[in-house]
């Protein structure tokens, strides 16, 4: 990939860390466990509340980090392709890959949704409204981050194997 589109992919890659990093935060800042179990008591919906808030706690953490890496990328006199490649890989396989299968399965992606423009992600339990707005509006970002870096999925890897062949 030339450097050029490398790092307006980096660019545009860290905005949109910013973007869903800005809702994580002011979600978990504002939301605790009680506040989201006030409803339901059981301990099915804690445990399923203990889960999505550890779920983007994970989430949040890789995509500040991957923000950070980013930034130091582009700030660099000299923009550095290969690092840069290296970190936008990181953002799928941690960031993307901890959006749409998070370790607790609080919700999953639905692929027959995905192109009738309802939302495609179901949850495991009927969350109140913040805890559903805050995944739906996120999934905006990592969709979006999913769809341009859709390369460093399985075809980054594989040229980076055959170069090394060479």
């Amino acid at each position: 990939m030339p450097s050029t589109n490398v790092k307006a992919l980096s660019e545009s890659t860290k905005d949109k860390l910013k973007q869903g990093i800005g809702h994580l935060e002011a979600f978990l800042n504002q939301h605790t466990l009680p506040m989201l179990a006030v409803d339901d008591q059981s301990q099915e919906t804690e445990l399923f509340y203990k889960g999505l808030l550890s779920d983007l706690r994970h989430l949040l953490a890789f995509s500040e980090v991957a923000y950070e890496k980013l930034g130091v990328a582009i700030r660099r006199p000299n923009f550095d392709n290969e690092f840069a490649e290296r970190i936008l890989y990181e953002v799928y396989h941690q960031c993307v890959n901890a959006f749409f299968y998070p370790k607790n399965e609080c919700y999953s992606e639905d692929g027959r949704y995905a192109y009738t423009g309802q939302d495609a992600i179901r949850f495991r339990r009927k969350p109140i409204n913040s805890a559903r707005d805050i995944v739906l509006t996120v999934s905006k970002v990592y969709e979006e981050l999913r769809d341009d870096l859709a390369y460093y999925e399985n075809d980054y890897m594989t040229q980076r194997r055959m170069q090394g062949q060479k």
